[in-house]
């Protein structure tokens, strides 16, 4: 049997993709490559190009293929750019979704791995949050995927759909190898952005809110390591296979760091400095957000490798150092003789 990825070619795609490969699974992919790379999709693994919301190609994938699990990727993921283009997000992640959903029900596919987000809570009341905490999110962003999440739950009930929804805390980092890591040009993803400032790509990096009611004035995020999150989603297929019913699962590390000790981090881990400027807080923002992964604990097989900041830095700046480098040689070499 074979397990579908949609946006396989993106950035936790592309590390679930290895993370399966690596298990011995047949994995198949989906990817409009809007902000995906098609060589990031191992050698051997079918690539098709095109849009997870066309039934058509998703039919035929899955018929071709025999698939019998989906892990669910593809969509839109920037905040801010949501509050823009709210009609944008719903298209890409809800109408998306259904259209998937509605080819794997009359494919037969009973297995589907959704990613959603840790927005979907807003402002919890408590820290760290659970999964049974109120939703109210405050973004486009985490409205989409919130939607996404009840119609999964809707499915369930009335197809037989089974399936694990894994709410995603701050993804960051890059494969320890430097096979696949963040690539997409304009990622707001904080330490990605602190490795571009550490490699003298930016001039400075902004702190967008330092009068938060926090240790240091800045909003505190829970980090999770990609390929850790990456060998979740494999939990999550065993689990799924062996007969577990749906369940949503926080997956973050349970504890939190400002915006300035991430910052400090990359400082750290990079031997360099570079300019930080205070911003204006921004819509959608939300202020303090640290998962209890007391559940996903309980019932993945899984267990985190890499649960410490100065080494999801490191490999960032590693990823970052070598994106670098392949660009500095494109541009010697396009330079005329």
């Amino acid at each position: 049997m074979t397990v579908l990825v949609t946006g396989g070619a993106g950035y936790i795609g592309s590390h679930t993709v290895l993370a399966l490969v690596e298990a011995g699974e047949s994995v198949v992919v989906i990817d409009n490559l809007s902000t995906g790379f098609s060589q990031f999709v191992p050698e051997g693994v079918p690539l098709f190009i095109g849009d997870a919301g066309d039934e058509n190609l998703v039919d035929g994938v899955i018929a071709s293929h025999r698939v019998d699990a989906i892990i669910h990727f593809a969509g839109s993921v920037i905040v801010s750019a949501s509050m823009r283009d709210p009609l944008g997000y719903y298209r890409n992640n809800t109408s998306t979704s259904r259209s998937l959903l509605s080819a794997a029900t009359r494919r037969g596919v009973k297995n589907f791995i959704f990613s959603s987000t840790a927005a979907v809570y807003g402002n919890p009341d408590r820290i760290p949050v659970g999964e049974d905490a109120p939703t109210r999110p405050l973004s486009p962003y985490g409205r989409s995927k919130l939607m996404t999440e009840i119609m999964l739950h809707d499915a369930a009930e009335a197809y037989g759909v089974n399936y694990v929804a894994l709410r995603y805390f701050n993804v960051a980092g890059a494969d320890p190898l430097g096979r696949v890591g963040l690539a997409t040009e304009g990622a707001t993803h904080l330490i990605k952005i602190a490795v571009e400032a550490a490699t003298g790509q930016r001039s400075r990096i902004d702190v967008y809110g330092t009068d938060y009611p926090t240790t240091d004035g800045s909003c505190i995020r829970d980090f999770i390591h990609v390929t850790d999150l990456a060998e979740a989603h494999g939990a999550a297929l065993g689990y799924l296979r062996a007969g577990g019913g749906p369940v949503t699962l926080n997956c973050g590390y349970g504890h939190g760091y400002s915006v300035f000790e991430t910052i400090d981090a990359v400082k750290r881990v990079a031997g360099r400095n570079f300019a930080v400027a205070a911003a204006s807080r921004r819509p959608g923002d939300i202020m303090t957000m640290i998962a209890d992964t007391s559940r996903i604990r309980r019932t993945l097989d899984w267990i985190p490798r890499y649960d410490d900041l100065d080494t999801i830095a490191a490999h960032a700046l590693g990823w970052e150092e070598k994106l670098l480098r392949q660009r500095q040689a494109v541009e010697l070499q396009a330079i005329p003789a």
